[in-house]
């Protein structure tokens, strides 16, 4: 297959755009939201700390499969997609999704307290979109995954035969 080298330079750029987005986010409103959650429960102060471990818990793994998903593209460019390092790449997306689900779904109780206490019950129907989302791409990539190794296993099977 002939493939131009910058065929995938949109959704690389696409990344890049979500993780100066995402990095936004974790400057500018990770704290302001733990700030409020303080706020929210001023005699429990450790609140704070919690709401800020969960965010940031959950944006490492998703820089994470940021990064893979840009590594994932760059072998498309060098017509390496059906190689081990793609199957590897596609774990880590997985594993980073699922990490990512983990996160949110650990700071459920969280978001909970802090819905309840301002009556606001879209932070919950946030945090379960974010944790679906979260889960229907581990999906995605393991499915990716396992075709994945079956397309290697046919390719090196019709190398061996010819």
């Amino acid at each position: 297959m002939n493939r131009k080298p910058g065929s995938t330079t949109f959704l690389k750029a696409v990344i890049i755009v979500f993780a100066l987005a995402a990095l936004a986010l974790c400057i500018f409103a990770v704290p302001a939201i733990a700030e409020f959650a303080a706020e929210l429960y001023p005699k429990h102060s450790y609140i704070q700390v919690l709401v800020m471990i969960d965010l940031y818990g959950a944006a490492l793994p998703f820089f994470i499969a940021l990064s893979q998903a840009f590594r994932l593209l760059s072998f498309i460019d060098r017509n390496e997609a059906f190689s081990e390092d793609s199957v590897r790449v596609l774990k880590h997306i997985k594993h980073s999704a699922v990490s990512i689900s983990g996160m949110f779904t650990l700071g459920l109780p969280l978001f909970y307290l802090m819905a309840e206490k301002d009556d606001a019950p879209g932070i919950i129907v946030i945090a379960l979109v974010l944790i679906f989302a979260s889960m229907v791409i581990a999906v995605f990539a393991a499915v990716l995954q396992k075709l994945l190794n079956e397309a290697i296993a046919l390719k090196s099977e019709n190398d061996l035969t010819v």
